[in-house]
């Protein structure tokens, strides 16, 4: 009886509430500030990605080459999301990634980089149709590495190995627009 009457209280709290207009229902796209959250697939090949601000939607993400054919090795990307899907051209990006040389610590064997740079988005569908725009974008990675068990380079750093653990993300901030 008792979590009836909590969500009782709870209902009539929700009800009370006055959601800002943007809440309110769906809205034609006018473009305008965003902030893009990625989480890249351990194996290199896509993720997942959320957008909030002028577009609020959220989905998957895949590799691919320019004509937007999926490949692991694309310096490009499709977001596939709820309301459509667009391209990005993370060209110079990704080429200032692979350039980058990551901090390295001994004696833990552990990595990390940091890398910022913009991206132009493109070739939207559905609600992302004529999307066009630029994010700065960070990624930050962090590696674990093993060390050698046995031989001539037993204790030291294996950066040859795979990591034991690996992080990465990718946050961002910048404009789109839909004219």
């Amino acid at each position: 009886m008792r979590s009836s009457k909590i969500a009782a209280g709870v209902a009539a709290l929700v009800t009370t509430l006055a959601l800002p207009a943007q809440f309110a229902g769906a809205a034609t796209m006018t473009g305008g500030h965003v902030r893009v959250w990625a989480t890249p697939s351990p194996a290199g090949n896509g993720g997942t990605v959320m957008i909030t601000g002028a577009v609020a939607d959220y989905g998957r993400t895949i590799n691919t080459n320019k004509a937007g054919v999926p490949t692991s090795s694309g310096y490009y990307a499709k977001l596939i999301l709820h309301k459509g899907t667009f391209r990005v051209n993370a060209v110079a990006f990704n080429l200032k990634v692979n350039k980058s040389q990551p901090s390295f610590d001994a004696a833990s064997c552990s990595a990390w980089l940091s890398v910022s740079g913009p991206v132009t988005l493109f070739g939207g569908t559905g609600d992302y149709a004529n999307i066009s725009g630029t994010v700065d974008i960070t990624e930050a990675v962090a590696f674990v590495f093993p060390r050698y068990a046995a031989g001539k380079d037993k204790g030291q750093c294996n950066t040859n190995a795979q990591p034991l653990s690996t992080w990465a993300s990718l946050t961002g901030t910048g404009t789109v627009d839909f004219s």
